[in-house]
C-alpha cells in the first residue's frame, strides 16, 4: 500500500516510469499497472490458485484425503502424514502447498460454528520444578493381532522432554512401573508431579484442590520426593503440555499402527524415537536450542533416586487344594505348603510374587489374557514324591521342558511303573540339592554309563561338603612315655621263620 502511494507521489513530481521502477526496485509493468488503475490500495484479482508442482498430484491428494477421512479418528493422519504419503507417490514440492490445499479444500469448509475462544494464562516452569503425567489409548498390531494398549505419557514442564511407555492396563502397578522407567530414563524426577484425578492415584476428591491420595500412590511419591498435585475435574488444560504431547506423539509414533512382536520391543523402539524427536525439535521458548539440549541442561536439577520404588499392588487370595491361585482372570501355581491357605499376591507390571507367612512361595511372569493356567512343576515335587503315579498324567508335568541331562536320564529309564518311581526319586533330590546339582549328577552318570536312581543319588551324596570333625586333644596323662617304633624288619624275620618251619615239615 505504501509502495502505491510512493509511485503516485513520484509520478506526480514528473519522474518517468523507468526512474520510479529503478528507485523503488519494482518492475515497470507494476508501476504502469498502479498508475493505470488509479487505485490507492492493492487488490487481489486472482480467482484460480495455480499449483505449479501440486497440480499433477491433486487427484492423488484427493484420494489420500478421502481414504484418510474413512479411517477411525485415532488412525487418521495429520497434514504431515498426508504429505509423506504424497512424497512416496513422487511429489517433490513443499509441505506448505499441501497443507494449504488440505485446509482450504477439505477442512475449512466442514468446520461447525465457531464457539467463543477461552482465555488462558501462559505458564513457565523452572528447571526440575514439575512434570505432568497422563494416560492415553492407542492401537498396535501385536504379534499379528490388533490390540488396544495403554500408553503412559510423562513430560518435563521446563525442557518439554517426553517419555512414553506402553502397558496392557492402566492399573496401579503400571503407574508405579512407568515412574520407575521414567526415573531411569531421565536420571531423576522433578519436585512436583501434576496428575488428573485417576482412581489409581486419588482416593477422594475434596473441596477445591484438596485431595485424598491413595496410600500406595502417596508412598511412591514419598519415595521419589515428589509432591503430587491433582488437576480440577474436567480441566485438562491444567496439564496442557502432556495433553498436547498425547496428540503429537500419537501421529508420529502410532499412526499408522505399529507392528511388533512384544511390548518390550515396542518400548525399546519408542525410547529411540522419543530421543530422535527431542534432538530434532526446537524448544518452543528457546528457539536456538533443541528440546534435547534444554533437557541436558535441566538434568542436574532433577532429584536423583538411588533405588526404584517397589511398585506392587497387593491383594489376598486363597490357594486351592491343587496348589493354584486365581488372580486377574488367570491361575498360577504356588508351593505345595500353601495349599488351602490364604496367600498375599504382589502384582508388578511384568510379574507376580506370592507370599505366605512372610515366605516367598512363588514367582511367575504375568499374563494378561483370560482363563490361562501357569504352572511351575517344582511346586508339585513334594506331592509327586508321595504320589509318583501323577508323573504321567499330571498337568504341571505334561509340557515341562527338562534340562538336557535329566531328559536323557528319563528316556534311558523308559516307561514303566518302576521307571517312574526311580525318576521321581531323582526329581525329589531337587528339593534338597537344587536343580543344577541334580543336572550335573545326571550328566556325570551318563558319561560313566549306568544312570539309575541309586547311581545319581550316590553321586549327589558324595558331592556333599562334609566337614571333618576337629581333632580331640589328648590329655597329658594318656600320652605314651615310649613311642612305638615302626620296624618292618620284624616281618622279614617272621617270613624267614615260616620258611624254616615248612622246610622241616
Amino acid at each position: 500500500m505504501e509502495t502505491i502511494a510512493r509511485v503516485r507521489r513520484e509520478h506526480a513530481k514528473g519522474r518517468s516510469i523507468r526512474a520510479i521502477a529503478r528507485s523503488l526496485k519494482v518492475s515497470r509493468e507494476t508501476v504502469s499497472k498502479y498508475l493505470r488503475s488509479g487505485e490507492t490500495a492493492p487488490r487481489y484479482e486472482r480467482h484460480v490458485q495455480p499449483y505449479p508442482r501440486l497440480a499433477a498430484f491433486q487427484k492423488e491428494l484427493e484420494r489420500l484425503v478421502e481414504e484418510n477421512d474413512c479411517q477411525p479418528v485415532r488412525d487418521r493422519l495429520d497434514y504431515r502424514g498426508i504429505f509423506k504419503q504424497l512424497q512416496a507417490a513422487g511429489y517433490q514440492g513443499g509441505y506448505d502447498a499441501v497443507r494449504r490445499y488440505y485446509v482450504i479444500k477439505r477442512w475449512k469448509q466442514r468446520q461447525p460454528a465457531v464457539t467463543p475462544p477461552q482465555a488462558f494464562v501462559p505458564l513457565t516452569f523452572a528447571p526440575g520444578e514439575a512434570y505432568q503425567f497422563d494416560w492415553a489409548e492407542d492401537w498396535i498390531v501385536l504379534d499379528g493381532v490388533t490390540t488396544k494398549v495403554q500408553v503412559a505419557h510423562i513430560r518435563l514442564c521446563h525442557s518439554r522432554m517426553p517419555f512414553v511407555q506402553v502397558y496392557p492396563r492402566q492399573t496401579q502397578e503400571m503407574v508405579f512401573d512407568a515412574h520407575a522407567q521414567a526415573v531411569a530414563f531421565y536420571g531423576g524426577l522433578c519436585e512436583r508431579g501434576i496428575y488428573d484425578n485417576m482412581k489409581t492415584a486419588v482416593a477422594a476428591v475434596c473441596v477445591g484442590k484438596e485431595r485424598q491420595f491413595n496410600r500406595r500412590f502417596a508412598q511412591m511419591c514419598s519415595h521419589y520426593l515428589v509432591e503430587p498435585v491433582a488437576c480440577s475435574p474436567g480441566a485438562g488444560w491444567e496439564k496442557g503440555q502432556v495433553e498436547n504431547q498425547v496428540g503429537t506423539l500419537r501421529q508420529r509414533l502410532f499412526t499408522p499402527r505399529r507392528r511388533v512382536t512384544t511390548l518390550d520391543e515396542l518400548n525399546a523402539w519408542l525410547r529411540g524415537e522419543v530421543v530422535a524427536w527431542a534432538q530434532s525439535t526446537a524448544h518452543p521458548e528457546r528457539k536456538d536450542r533443541t528440546v534435547w539440549e534444554v533437557f541436558q541442561a535441566e538434568r542436574p536439577a532433577l532429584i536423583a533416586v538411588t533405588e526404584p520404588f517397589d511398585g506392587f499392588h497387593e491383594t489376598t487370595v486363597s490357594a486351592s487344594k491343587t496348589c493354584l491361585i486365581r488372580f486377574d482372570r488367570n491361575r498360577y501355581s504356588v508351593a505345595a505348603i500353601a495349599a488351602g491357605k490364604p496367600v498375599q499376591v504382589r502384582a508388578y507390571a511384568d510379574r507376580i510374587v506370592v507370599w505366605c507367612n512372610g515366605q516367598r512361595i512363588a514367582e511367575h511372569r504375568r499374563v494378561f489374557g483370560r482363563d490361562g493356567t501357569i504352572y511351575n512343576p517344582l511346586h508339585y515335587l513334594p506331592i509327586l514324591a508321595r504320589k509318583p503315579g501323577a508323573l504321567r498324567n499330571g498337568a504341571p508335568f505334561r509340557e515341562w521342558e527338562l534340562p538336557p541331562a535329566l531328559a536323557k536320564v528319563k528316556a534311558r529309564l523308559g516307561h514303566s511303573n518302576d521307571a517312574d518311581r526311580q525318576f521321581v526319586a531323582i526329581l525329589a533330590a531337587i528339593l534338597t540339592d537344587g536343580l543344577e546339582a541334580v543336572e550335573a549328577a545326571c550328566r556325570e552318570a551318563l558319561q560313566d554309563g549306568p544312570c539309575g536312581r541309586d547311581v545319581i543319588l550316590n553321586i549327589l551324596t558324595r558331592r556333599h561338603d562334609v566337614t571333618r570333625p576337629a581333632p580331640v586333644a589328648v590329655p597329658a596323662a594318656l600320652t605314651l612315655t615310649i613311642e612305638p617304633a615302626a620296624d618292618c624288619a620284624r616281618y622279614d624275620r617272621l617270613r624267614a621263620a615260616r620258611e624254616v618251619c615248612h622246610g622241616a615239615a
